[in-house]
């Protein structure tokens, strides 16, 4: 039997010392899960702020760096929400920054190299196959003409950009598209060489997120889709539900969050006539949809946890 999330003990806020932990968040000022973290451990601990990393300014003869008014490296702990307001290869040189913090002896949650993995879509997807992780049928290639046959070899195919999220830039193409016209426009919205072609599955209009803590079961939520929409997510209209999966699923969406190593982490799985598929491991979790489908207050259930690793 998998070993379920259980609620943790008497609430730690304070260090060894007695002085109240002071725990940063880095996250989008004014983004909803952002904030709402930053307003769990001010709840805790008295301090609660968001950081941008594209306003900080690293020093790093000084080993320092800013954001705003503070010191980041000054902080007992950072909990990292979101690193950018779109996804691209310039986060990859902003978790390198938290790799700065991180020397100078700050704890970070989730570990700022481990997060690096998981931000290009190839990285996340290769890791999963080449550890023996199931994945829908998918097509890597900068060759325009690979990527067409494997459209036309899949007949109905999803074309993802690398850097993304809520299926934003996902393209829904069958073989009998332009699909020359098609991914020569994927490419320069992209700007990006490499095809990313997948199978489209059959899901039955819904596919579900499995969430961990520190490697600890939380629970599973279904993301529905809304009427007419051939993906899941809230921006095409769909909803999240309360889903209970069965043990060998948990298992093996336990396994994968493990591999990864981070702290809060949400396993895409679907359910297919040959198995459950593996389709991303999110570095960030998914505080709505814990939220909305499950009732569970994420932010309040990592800023338990982070604090209480902190006052270890």
């Amino acid at each position: 039997m998998t070993d379920r999330m259980q609620p943790f003990g008497a609430r730690a806020s304070e260090c060894a010392g007695g002085r109240p932990l002071r725990v940063g968040v880095i996250g989008r000022e004014g983004a909803w899960s952002s904030e709402t973290l930053a307003r769990a451990f001010e709840k805790r601990t008295g301090f609660g702020r968001v950081f941008q990393l594209e306003d900080a300014v690293a020093d790093l003869a000084q080993g320092r760096v800013v954001a705003g008014d503070v010191d980041l490296c000054a902080l007992d702990g950072l909990v990292v929400k979101k690193i950018g307001a779109n996804y691209g290869p310039e986060l990859l040189d902003r978790l390198d920054l938290l790799r700065l913090v991180e020397s100078r002896g700050v704890r970070v949650f989730s570990p700022p190299e481990r997060i690096q993995r998981m931000v290009d879509r190839v990285s996340c997807t290769v890791t999963l196959a080449a550890n023996g992780f199931p994945i829908p049928p998918t097509v890597l290639t900068e060759d325009l003409a690979k990527a067409q046959a494997a459209i036309v070899e899949f007949r109905q195919a999803v074309v993802k950009p690398l850097y993304s999220t809520k299926a934003r830039g996902f393209r829904l193409l069958t073989f009998s598209d332009d699909l020359k016209t098609e991914l020569e426009e994927h490419r320069a919205q992209t700007r990006h060489p490499l095809f990313y072609v997948q199978k489209k599955l059959d899901l039955a209009g819904r596919d579900f997120g499995v969430v961990f803590l520190d490697g600890r079961y939380v629970g599973t939520y279904a993301r529905v889709a809304g009427a007419d929409a051939w993906n899941t997510t809230i921006h095409a209209g769909g909803h999240y539900e309360r889903y209970t999966p069965t043990d060998d699923v948990i298992e093996l969406c336990r396994r994968a969050a493990v591999h990864f190593g981070l702290t809060l982490t949400c396993v895409d799985v679907a359910l297919t006539g040959v198995g459950p598929v593996l389709f991303e491991v999110s570095a960030f979790g998914g505080f709505r949809g814990l939220r909305d489908g499950l009732g569970i207050d994420g932010a309040g259930l990592l800023a338990d946890h982070v604090l209480e690793r902190l006052s270890a």
